[in-house]
Order: C-alpha cells, then structure tokens, then sequence
C-alpha cells in the first residue's frame, strides 16, 4: 500500500499525497472552484484532474521536481529559470479568466491590510520598528494600477516542477485570476533574487525591477504572522524575514 504523506496541513486546507495522486482538502469550495477553473483555462502545464468530491479534490502527480524551495539553494539550471519565465510569459499573455485573484486585490484594500500589518508586526514585537519601516516604504512601489494579466497568484517556487530544462507542471491554482503580472514574477524568485535575471530573460520583455522588490517586501510583511500562526517558520534562514533585512 502506498504511503500516505502529508504535504501541507493547517486550519485552511490540507494536502496529501498517496503514490502519485494528492488529495487536497479545503472547506472553502470557492477556493477549490477557481482552482479547477484556472487549470482548464491556462495554456501551461497543470496537473490533470482525476475527481472530484466536495470537500475533497483529487489531482495527478507531474512529472520533474520542483525548481527550489524557499530557505534552500536551488539547483535547478539557469535554463530551467528561464523556461520558468517564458512559461508565465505565455500564461500572462493568454485571454483573461473571468475573476480577479491574489494578485488582483483591490489596492486600498490592500493598502489598508498592508498598514494595519506593519502596525501589529511592531506593536507585538514581532519584528523591529526599523525593518517594518522601510520595507513598508519600499512596498509603496507595488500599490499602483496595473493592467491586468492572467496570474497563478501564488507561484512560489515550489510550485514550479521541471525536468532538466523543461517546465512540467505548475500546480496550486487556488489564487488565480485577474492581477499584476509583475505579483507572479515577483512571488517566483522570492529569496531567489539571484536567479531573477534568469526569469526576467526567459519572460522576454523589460519589467520595473523596482515594483518586483516592492511585492517582496510587501509579500513577506504581509506573510510573517500569518505563518507563524500557522506553524511555519518565516524567520529560517532565507525565508522572509531574511528577505526583508536584504532591504536595509
């Protein structure tokens, strides 16, 4: 009998894998509807649905291994990072789905989520008022219109498999939508910006650097507690509290 194993696991939704079949669990059937949705409707490689049965939804495995981890080196090739950046490039490019996603957020909203963060993160001592300060100037950047593209929402690097060179799936589709491309770029190379160049030369076109730093440091502030809370460790070695000291 193939082992269960337990991908990820908290208070909002939990995946397991059995062989090669994961099995995600979510409450939230909102979540999983736009999942599904964005899988059918993205012109890149996504797992392929097997079934589906509220609450549980049951995809395949792809092939290849993921680009990195966050808090870990990658050693996925500087070819393997491009193709990552052409493969967003086209998801990007293609017609938009009919709803806004992560990356999409209303931007007072946004704004007003952003600030109320940075305000608990100093006045819990989670993090110094200095750090919270100028990444809190620094995220300034990213709160700008922006026209809006086909987005993952959540495209961190574990959620990017290859083989060799080639992109094999992207999978967790659940904050997909209507958004700021520059959100997804910025989401894949966090705590990775070394391989930034590789992206931005795989997407093919010239992007505002300055906005990309902005999402990671607005990402990683409005991350931190969250994660804690959630049993992860934001503050190991590379992880987001590390990308935001990389500010100062």
């Amino acid at each position: 009998m193939d082992e269960v194993k337990v991908v990820v696991a908290h208070s909002e939704r939990a995946t397991l894998r059995v062989g090669d079949v994961f099995l995600k669990v979510d409450a939230d059937q909102a979540r999983i509807d736009v999942e599904v949705d964005a899988m059918a409707l993205a012109p890149v490689p996504t797992p392929e649905v097997l079934w589906r049965k509220p609450p549980v939804l049951a995809i395949a495995a792809v092939p290849g291994r993921a680009l990195g981890r966050l808090g870990e080196p990658s050693t996925a090739s500087p070819a393997a990072w491009s193709a990552a950046g052409a493969a967003i490039r086209k998801l990007h490019d293609a017609p938009l789905p009919p709803r806004p996603g992560r990356a999409g957020r209303d931007l007072d909203e946004l704004t007003a989520d952003l600030d109320g963060e940075c305000e608990l993160l100093v006045a819990d001592g989670v993090l110094p008022a200095d750090l919270v300060t100028r990444n809190r100037q620094i995220a300034e950047a990213a709160l700008r219109p922006s026209p809006p593209a086909f987005t993952h929402g959540d495209l961190q690097i574990a959620h990017v498999f290859v083989d060799g060179d080639e992109i094999t799936g992207i999978i967790d589709w659940s904050e997909a939508g209507q958004g700021d491309a520059l959100y997804d770029l910025a989401t894949l190379t966090l705590g990775h910006e070394e391989h930034l160049g590789d992206v931005i030369a795989g997407y093919g076109t010239d992007v505002d650097l300055d906005v990309i730093r902005a999402w990671w440091s607005l990402r990683s502030l409005l991350g931190v507690r969250w994660l804690v809370e959630h049993g992860f460790d934001p503050s190991a070695p590379g992880c987001e509290v590390d990308v935001l000291r990389s500010r100062m």
